[in-house]
């Protein structure tokens, strides 16, 4: 049972605070254009915010009835009056535990909630063991987010390539942009197996193939600090499969992170200068990724190790072809609906990977807490 006057007090102050919050966002949104500020990750702060006022706001109400039930109990005045706030009283109790026990998970979900959710990302795919069949998969695996991101009304642009003689991707480099890309594709980083029968296997043997992908966040300037003299740029011919030239212009350009080592190459258009800003956007997302991961291992929170286990060296996915199967082993579930998912319907499964993720989290959150007290 809750003490009345201590949540009623802890109540009123929090719900003033999240209301001075919300004014601040809307104040902030309002000049949004003018101040150069990110209004998506704003609108985003502000819809939290206004969920969390409503729900306090819902608790004070409760809180004020419950009140002044117990008043009347107390007083012991007209018997009707007295029983008819001991009626009450038993549902509202309910109601507000419900209630704080509500707000407690949202609070919880709001410190496990990535900054970063808004942002369009960097899309890498690297085929894996297996060869050519690696490289295959590595190209369906584009193919799949690609038709997904085009559902989504997401823009799709290829930065970056390696081609095999195959026709698959050795690796790959790609920008998706839109609002709360990373939110929807975050868990996707790390290795997807694939398991099926190479078309030039004659003997009808089952192949086990690799890729590994990574889901960078996109980075803005003032988010990652890029010095001029850090920088080697390289210029050179665009080239198609097998080396072959495919421009006749010196348009492609390959950045080096004298610092990091971290190389960055673009050739997605016909010109330098717009091929050096993709170029300079991959690496201020690589840049990014590398300043997080490195936050994250000096922190022991539970956000910061979800960061760190998006890492490509984990086997996040089987893809069985003969059962037309997919399975998630981070959440122990698979799905038989292989070719839908291949043609980008996968916006049920990503749900259900963050739910589940989001769940385990949650649990561990309360683990500790209650290991704490």
């Amino acid at each position: 049972m809750f003490q009345l006057e201590l949540l009623t007090n802890k109540t009123k102050e929090q719900s003033k605070s999240l209301q001075e919050k919300k004014s601040e966002l809307e104040k902030k949104l309002s000049h949004a254009h003018e101040d150069h500020l990110d209004i998506s990750s704003l609108n985003a702060e502000l819809a939290e915010a206004t969920e969390m006022v409503d729900l306090y706001n819902s608790l004070v109400r409760k809180l004020s009835i419950f009140k002044q039930n117990e008043d009347i109990i107390k007083a012991g005045s007209e018997r009707e009056l007295i029983e008819i706030a001991k009626s009450e009283q038993e549902g509202l109790t309910q109601e507000i535990e419900t209630l704080l026990t509500d707000i407690e998970e949202k609070e919880i979900k709001q410190k496990l909630s990535d900054p970063d959710d808004s942002k369009s990302v960097v899309l890498e795919i690297r085929a894996g063991a297996g060869g050519d069949e690696a490289a295959l998969f590595a190209a369906d695996l584009f193919r799949m987010y690609k038709a997904f991101a085009v559902k989504q009304n997401w823009a799709v642009s290829i930065i970056d390539s390696s081609i095999s003689e195959s026709g698959g991707f050795k690796q790959l480099v790609a920008q998706i942009k839109g609002p709360s890309v990373y939110k929807y594709l975050k868990h996707e980083s790390g290795v997807h197996r694939v398991q099926r029968i190479p078309s030039t296997e004659s003997s009808g043997r089952i192949h086990t193939s690799t890729a590994s992908v990574a889901i960078l966040p996109e980075a803005k300037d003032i988010e990652v600090d890029i010095r001029e003299e850090d920088l080697r740029v390289d210029t050179m011919r665009s080239s198609g499969p097998g080396g072959q030239s495919v421009n006749t212009t010196t348009s492609a350009v390959r950045i080096t992170h004298i610092p990091t080592g971290i190389v960055v190459s673009c050739q997605d258009t016909k010109v330098q200068q717009q091929n050096k800003e993709k170029a300079m956007e991959i690496l201020r997302a690589r840049l990014y990724e590398k300043k997080r991961q490195e936050e994250a291992q000096k922190r022991s929170d539970l956000r910061s190790s979800q960061i760190g286990s998006a890492m490509r060296a984990e086997k996040i996915r089987t893809y069985n072809f003969p059962q037309s199967r997919v399975t998630d082993h981070r959440i122990k579930k698979s799905w038989h609906n292989l070719e839908s998912i291949m043609n980008g319907e996968i916006e049920d499964m990503l749900q259900e990977i963050s739910s589940e993720l989001l769940k385990q989290l949650l649990e561990k959150v309360k683990a500790q807490e209650n290991a704490s007290q």
